[in-house]
């Protein structure tokens, strides 16, 4: 997005979701790519950007920052956290409480097998349990790509309209092509829909038949207001959440947005999945 027209947006909207996002940083072959990614998403979705350590603080580690904070344009002086420990998963998350972070920015160091692509363990963990919001890349880039395609799924609770409105933003700066918002219907969802005896409300979960889900989707789309980002409601037959999975490999998605209450723990059960197999870059909001 052009510089005038970024500002613009900025201008007319409200404070960023996101106070801090702090990066995951190993000195690896894709640190400056994960780095990047990481600015793009402050300059998309918080207002400092910080990053976390797990090692020791000496003269070879700083003078590696202060080498990419020059070549990535950021500020000289941001912010390093610095974190003894054997268990980087757990010192990553141990800075992330401590300082109040409100996203963790990682690579996903994941594996590819019979199509599939799986999380790495310290990714896999920040994805289970992490108090914050956590973002995945696959492929980072030195050059971020757009996120053309982002699949939010829908969660028709307050926290769920809070991650659309998130979901929205994000689609918008980086102009996207299409944001779709899915729901999975099941044949146990149909079963509970023919063995009801009223009707559900439109705007909250219950058993619905298609045609009232499809409905339910649309008021939840609606209930976001006006916007000029294009926006598709799918709702995806079938008896498991990798069709959730097979949907964003389908259309090529590079981002899937999922929602995760804070107020309860674990991952929603039909998506319990992304912390271990991930079809493209994952944002988890808490």
């Amino acid at each position: 997005m052009p510089a005038k027209l970024e500002d613009k947006w900025r201008e007319n909207m409200i404070d960023p979701p996101y106070r801090t996002v702090a990066v995951a940083s190993t000195f690896s072959p894709r640190f400056l790519q994960v780095l990047a990614e990481a600015k793009r998403v402050r300059d998309r979705l918080c207002s400092q950007l910080q990053l976390i350590y797990v090692g020791e603080s000496d003269e070879e580690t700083i003078r590696k920052f202060g080498a990419a904070f020059v070549e990535l344009d950021l500020p000289a002086d941001s912010r390093v956290h610095y974190q003894k420990g054997d268990d980087p998963a757990a010192a990553i998350l141990e800075v992330a409480r401590a300082n109040e972070i409100d996203l963790i920015v990682a690579g996903a160091l994941e594996k590819e097998a019979a199509l599939r692509q799986f999380l790495g363990n310290v990714a896999r963990r920040l994805v289970r349990e992490a108090s914050c919001s956590v973002m995945l890349f696959t492929k980072p880039a030195r050059e971020p790509q757009q996120l053309g395609r982002i699949v939010l799924l829908a969660d028709y609770s307050d926290h769920g309209r809070a991650a659309l409105h998130k979901a929205l933003r994000l689609a918008a700066l980086e102009e996207c092509e299409k944001l779709f918002v899915i729901r999975v219907y099941t044949t146990f969802d149909e079963a509970r829909a023919k063995a009801r005896t009223d009707a559900p409300q439109v705007g909250n979960e219950g058993a619905r038949t298609l045609e009232e889900e499809e409905a339910a989707l649309e008021h939840f789309i609606d209930s976001a207001g006006a916007t000029d980002v294009p926006i598709e409601a799918r709702c995806i037959r079938g008896n498991t959440g990798y069709a959730v999975l097979d949907f964003v490999q389908s259309i090529e998605a590079m981002m899937l947005v999922v929602p995760d209450d804070p107020g309860t723990p674990g991952l929603p059960v039909h998506i319990e999945w992304v912390s271990d197999v991930i079809p493209c870059n994952l944002w988890v909001i808490r």
